[in-house]
């Protein structure tokens, strides 16, 4: 589910049950979130029948899955609170291979150890029944065991343990400052998430993990009363793999510009209180002129031409046609990685893969099968180096080891390739934004995201945003609207010609990116500087064919 998507449903106040965890999860109060899982010293005691019991069936492997989601969205409008939803959800999945195969099988609310080996031995007669039709063996990448080790998110503040109230309070006074400056309507939205998830494997490795996740965001509309046209101006956070305290950012974090912004905190009230300003300032701004332009992106905005243009193209599993069928395959193709000079990108492009940033959303010690995370190289100098890959496909492009970045939305979801987070390398040399728009002719600077359109190989692309600005020898001179700009992945990351150094560095990013049959839902980071490309086309949205 996109972001814009969510919007739309929560305009109608029933978005909140459309979301991952929703269904599945049981109501509970917020005090329940506070209430502590089952002790460590349990889930090995119940992995171990699991585990014991997959090998007693035949396995050569198996991995187990405990884990406990906790969800809560605060959704208010004006001055009015919509919904409140506290879901909790708690169960297993065992995974194995059998004969060669995998085999997959889950159990809710399970508590003891005769739950646990049911489990296990299903999964093993799933994957015997699935090796029938089977064409090659799994081919596991070698992992070796941690043994039992732990890792939480560190969060400076659990925002489960923060009052609902003091939650409502904080969206309604951003709903009054949008509306006291100039805002029409608007929308107000939390996200929070915790995930507590226990993994063990026959390789010997026992991984307990707590994981946190945050997201606010706002939509606010203006209106000319004249005309009957109307602006919408999203907010330019980031979800992070924070506690609350990402909502009290310091001062001292904040980047000047045409807006304010944060490269730690967010704070929602100062951006509430422009966005009104700056969704007024649309209604009035001129409709830009088609034709060529060098663009000045930010942060807020790059994200999502990073997530759509680089990490799903290199995602192993869509490059080798697996997604095909739902999601579509990929331009760039293993002989394309294989020549070892396909230019994805000029050589200031520098694309990571990285599971390690604190406080991304993609930040976790160890991955769904029990590997250890790392960052690694995906586009170096503008070259294609490497994909995403974990440890069932890791030999096919003659990797050792898998990348870490194996991923299940839940207990009752089978784990499987996900994207990491992706992020474009700041610039070496000092430079600030206000000194690349210096040398700028003629060019636009977009900030935040905003519709977009890529097509089944992720080459060929369409990308708007939230605010859009000229500039004319140097200089912004005024707001425009009605941007899109169109280019392809390889034209697009050539024209890069500059990327601001790591003062301007900041994150974005997806809190429900979709992947999968059945689809799964996850979460993933994607940071860059502020970031130049020359010469892109850029269409008028608003112009009739």
């Amino acid at each position: 589910m996109k972001r814009r998507d969510f919007i739309q449903m929560a305009g109608l106040g029933t978005g909140a049950f459309m979301l991952p965890g929703f269904a599945m999860g049981r109501t509970v109060s917020p005090e329940a979130f506070l209430a502590p899982g089952d002790d460590v010293a349990v889930k090995k005691r119940l992995a171990d029948a699991a585990l014991n019991a997959a090998k007693s069936k035949g396995a050569s492997y198996a991995d187990v899955r405990i884990g406990r989601y906790l969800n809560q969205y605060v959704i208010t409008r004006e001055d009015k609170v919509q919904n409140i939803v506290n879901t909790e959800s708690y169960g297993v999945g065992v995974r194995v291979i059998a004969n060669g195969c995998w085999g997959f099988a889950a159990v809710v609310d399970a508590k003891n150890e005769a739950q646990m080996a049911k489990a296990a031995e299903d999964a093993v007669a799933i994957a015997k029944a699935n090796s029938k039709l089977m064409k090659e063996p799994v081919q596991l990448a070698p992992q070796k065991g941690f043994g039992e080790v732990s890792w939480k998110a560190p969060i400076k503040q659990n925002a489960f343990e923060v009052p609902i109230k003091e939650k409502v309070d904080l969206l309604l006074s951003v709903n009054d400052a949008a509306m006291k400056n100039g805002a029409n309507y608007v929308n107000s939205i939390l996200f929070l998430v915790n995930e507590q998830k226990y993994f063990a494997s026959t390789d010997g490795s026992y991984v307990d993990q707590d994981v946190h996740r945050i997201w606010p965001i706002f939509n606010v509309t203006c209106i000319d009363p004249k005309s009957g046209k109307f602006e919408t101006r999203n907010a330019l956070s980031a979800p992070m793999g924070m506690g609350y305290d990402y909502l009290q950012a310091n001062p001292a974090d904040k980047i000047t510009g045409v807006t304010t912004r944060y490269n730690k905190g967010y704070d929602m009230l100062e951006d509430a209180t422009a966005a009104a300003k700056q969704a007024k300032e649309k209604l009035t701004a001129k409709s830009v002129e088609a034709g060529k332009y060098d663009l000045i992106l930010d942060p807020s905005h790059l994200w999502l031409t990073i997530h759509e243009s680089v990490g799903h193209p290199l995602e192993l599993d869509r490059v080798l046609g697996y997604e095909a069928n739902f999601a579509g395959t990929s331009f760039a193709t293993l002989d394309k990685w294989k020549s070892k000079n396909f230019q994805y990108g000029s050589k200031q492009v520098n694309l990571i893969a990285d599971k390690l940033q604190v406080g991304s959303l993609g930040a976790v010690g160890w991955d769904d099968e029990g590997v250890n995370t790392k960052k690694w190289d995906l586009v170096k100098d503008g070259v294609l180096v490497n994909y995403q890959a974990i440890r069932d496909q890791a030999h096919i492009i003659g990797e050792k080891e898998s990348h870490g970045c194996c991923y299940a939305d839940s207990w009752s979801s089978v784990q499987f390739q996900r994207m990491p987070n992706v992020s474009l390398a700041a610039g070496k040399a000092p430079l600030s934004v206000d000194d690349m728009i210096k040398d700028v002719k003629k060019g636009i600077y977009i900030i935040g995201d905003g519709s977009f359109s890529i097509d089944q190989q992720r080459y060929n692309f369409q990308f708007g945003g939230q605010l859009f600005y000229e500039i004319k020898d140097g200089k912004i001179v005024g707001m425009l609207k009605d941007v899109a700009y169109q280019s392809n992945t390889q034209e697009f990351w050539n024209s890069c010609a500059q990327v601001c150094d790591d003062r301007d560095y900041r994150l974005g990013g997806s809190f429900f990116d979709g992947k999968g049959q059945p689809s799964q839902s996850s979460a993933v980071s994607h940071g860059s500087a502020t970031t130049r490309f020359n010469g892109v086309n850029v269409i008028n949205t608003a112009r009739k064919i």
